[in-house]
Formats: C-alpha cells, structure tokens, sequence
C-alpha cells in the first residue's frame, strides 16, 4: 500500500513515537509510506534518519493554510490511498486537503481519552471513513461524543521488544540515589491529567515508612516548576529527584524497582507498555486505558485516581515484597509480549486499513 501519516507536534511525547513507530515498521514490510510532520520539529529530525518520505509542515492550530498546502503536495506525489491523520490539527489540515475527506480514504487516530469538545471537534473525526481509537476506554468516550461504534477501530499501541541496557544504577547514582535505596519511577509529561501532584502525596507518605526509598519523575512540561515546590512543601528533600527528558530510558527503567503512574486521565500510557516490556512490576491508578494494559495483581496494582493514600499503600506493599514484584515484573513481560508489541499493533493497523479499502 501507499500510506501517507501526519502529526503536527513539535515536540516529542508517546504519540510521536508511536506514529515514527508505525510508520517505520510499515516501510520495512515493503509499504510506500510518507510523513508529514511538524518543520523544524523533533519527528521530522528524527523521521529523516530513517527511509520515509518526508514532508516539513508549518502547523499553527486547526486553520493551518501552509500545513493543508504541505498534505495536498504530498498526496499529490505520493498518491496514498490511506491518509493516515494522527492528532486533531493533523485532522483538520488532512480534511482540507482532500475537501473534506470527500476524494480520500482518510483514517483518524485518538490517543488521548478526553471527550471531543464542540461541534467543531466532533464535526472532524466524524469526517474520518474509520477511527483508530488507541484503548477500548478511548473508543466508548468517542461513542459518548457521537461517534458510530461501526467507525471505530481499537488497536492497542505497542513499544519495542529490546534488551535492558546496562548501566543504570550508575545513570541513578550520578541523579544522587544511593545504591542501596530502592527507586519508585515515574516517567511522563508534567501536564494536569497525569497528576503528578497525587504522586507526590503519596509519596511522602512512603518515605514515612520506607525511608530508604526514592522517587525519580522523569519528563517535562509547564507544571514541572509548580511540581518542584510542592515536592519542597511536602519535605521530600533528598528522597524525590526531577531528571527531566531523558534519552536513556531503556538503562533507566531496568533500575527501577518498580514503575508508577499516578494519571487521572489515560488514553492508554506507553510508558506503561515500556515498563512491561523491560520486566518491571507496576502501580498505577484504574484512569481511561490502564487497566487494559495492566493486570490488577498479576502484572501489578491498581489503584483509584487522585488517592494519595491508596496509591501509598499500594507502593508500600510492593516495595515490601520483593518476590512478588519479580512476579509481577515476569508477568508484565508476558502481557507485552502477547498483546503490547509493534508488530501487532502494525498488523491490526493495516487490517484496519485493508477493510477500508
């Protein structure tokens, strides 16, 4: 097939993988694939250093006359017959270059299981012939938005089957974690729906009780700042460390003793995925798609959203008990490998697209 994606982000989050992730995999079977991505942007750095077709679009919200002049240019001289749109400005500027879906088999993906807003919003995914919803969870709040369920498709995302890399607690010691302390990890944007802040509550009631424990929040964004303070409010000190984006996670995830995730809204969580696929037990709140990736006392725990106090139980009991987080770890590992790998959500997304066709 001939498949052209677009995303419109500038920066890098699990949806920008997961669309370099497709779009790669997709050309190594011997697809024709194109992007159109975001001038100047981290995908488009890093999508030219693979075989794809690449096109630089300047994207500035939904009415974007550049971005919709870049998608009509690359349809003409890739000539797709999947238009593969994966974000809502992705959405719009792809709709205006076809005329609203009329003269393209245009594909929406929803990553993110916030309800479609506004006439506007919910106007535009309906323009799509099939939507990829990226959880089960994520699919009902579409139905719930106005969305035929015969227009939905659930493909779970899926990260990289990969060795752990060596090297971490040497990566931790030189964050300032002592070898001997055991590491709660946490890596995800700083932005509202993830919670960080609930993390943080619970967290100082770990430390409480297991005083030797750290707490490593990797990853960026606008409330990193308010987070900070309110990590010096609580008197973490010492027992909490911010590291920022990071490029190693595949030596720092193996370090953990176990992973965190504290979102009170979900659409599925790849760093979740990463987790199970580097063996690492999970606590997690029951937010959007989580409990589809995790298994409540089987890969790890889930917990109610915005409850300190369960979440700290629930981190204090797993990191009291050592064989039952390697359980869990082995049993993470499992569940990635039979339903969170690339190559099955590459297969599910081409069989969506072949039923379109």
């Amino acid at each position: 097939m001939r498949i052209l994606h677009v995303d419109s982000a500038r920066t890098w989050r699990g949806g920008q993988n997961q669309v370099l992730l497709t779009a790669t995999a997709m050309a190594a079977r011997g697809h024709e694939v194109g992007l159109v991505c975001q001038k100047g942007g981290i995908l488009e750095r890093r999508a030219r250093e693979t075989a794809l077709r690449v096109w630089p679009a300047s994207f500035h919200g939904d009415l974007s006359p550049l971005a919709v002049r870049a998608v009509a240019r690359a349809r003409r001289e890739l000539l797709p017959q999947i238009l593969h749109l994966h974000d809502p400005h992705a959405l719009s500027a792809g709709l205006l270059a076809t005329r609203l879906g009329a003269d393209g088999n245009v594909v929406a993906t929803r990553r993110v299981d916030f309800p479609l807003r506004g006439l506007l919003s919910r106007g535009k995914y309906r323009r799509a012939r099939l939507v990829i919803a990226a959880s089960r969870a994520i699919a009902g709040v579409l139905e719930a938005s106005g969305l035929h369920s015969d227009r939905i498709r659930v493909v779970h995302e899926g990260v990289p089957d990969r060795p752990p890399q060596p090297g971490g607690r040497e990566t931790l010691a030189e964050l300032g974690i002592p070898p001997e302390c055991q590491v709660v990890g946490n890596v995800a944007a700083m932005t509202d729906h993830k919670d960080h802040a609930t993390l943080l509550e619970a967290a100082a009631q770990v430390v409480e009780a297991l005083p030797e424990t750290r707490f490593l929040l990797l990853g960026e964004g606008e409330l990193r700042p308010h987070l900070e303070e309110k990590a010096r409010a609580l008197g973490l000190g010492q027992h909490c460390v911010f590291g920022g984006f990071r490029g190693d996670l595949d030596r720092l995830i193996p370090s953990f003793t176990l992973f965190c995730l504290s979102s009170h809204m979900e659409g599925l969580g790849t760093s979740l995925l990463d987790a199970m696929a580097l063996g690492r037990p999970v606590v997690a709140t029951r937010a959007g798609g989580i409990p589809e990736a995790v298994e409540d006392g089987v890969t790890g725990l889930l917990v109610p959203p915005r409850d300190p106090g369960s979440l700290a139980e629930a981190l204090v009991r797993l990191l009291s008990d050592g064989p039952r987080r390697d359980a869990m770890g082995a049993a993470g590992r499992r569940r990635f490998e039979e339903h969170f790998t690339v190559e099955r959500m590459v297969d599910r997304t081409l069989a969506a697209y072949e039923e379109l066709l």
